[in-house]
């Protein structure tokens, strides 16, 4: 055997190390932070198929499951919305800085295909922007977004 040939050979098994093994597959959905929403719990929170609660960073929804408040006004229109938006539904996660808040939940912004969950909700006068430091890569767009809700006077802003 030639040394053409030998590299010829190690270069066949090489390649089929890497099929046979899944180096050369796409990568995993976990991979890509895509989850499957098993409901939602509030206007900005959900729990996903696996278990995991998931808080939306950078936004706030009045309270409607708060044990020590009451149903805040437009809290049940924030949820329906949310709901409405991702439950039953697959999405997107992309996290910041921090990924888990003090009571153990995923932190994250989250997408819908093409729709920015966390900025569709303050646009539309659902949330409103909030923000928690170190997690600030989009506190300039949600303050935005709030003043012109509150501008236009839209959802919790009528």
């Amino acid at each position: 055997m030639t040394n053409h040939h030998k590299i010829a050979l190690w270069f066949i098994l090489l390649i089929s190390f890497f099929c046979l093994t899944g180096f050369a597959s796409p990568p995993s959905q976990e991979n890509q932070n895509i989850y499957h929403v098993k409901r939602a719990i509030d206007g900005d929170t959900i729990l996903l198929s696996n278990g995991e609660r998931v808080r939306y960073i950078g936004i706030n929804t009045p309270e409607t499951k708060h044990p020590s408040k009451p149903v805040e006004h437009f809290g049940k229109e924030a949820y329906e919305a949310n709901k409405k938006l991702v439950e039953g539904k697959d999405i997107r996660l992309e996290f910041d800085v921090q990924q888990r808040d003090k009571y153990g939940r995923l932190l994250a912004y989250v997408y819908i295909g093409n729709v920015f969950v966390n900025a569709w909700l303050v646009e539309n006068g659902y949330a409103h922007a909030v923000t928690y430091p170190p997690n600030v890569k989009y506190q300039k767009l949600f303050l935005k977004l709030e003043k012109e809700s509150r501008e236009s006077s839209r959802g919790l802003w009528k």
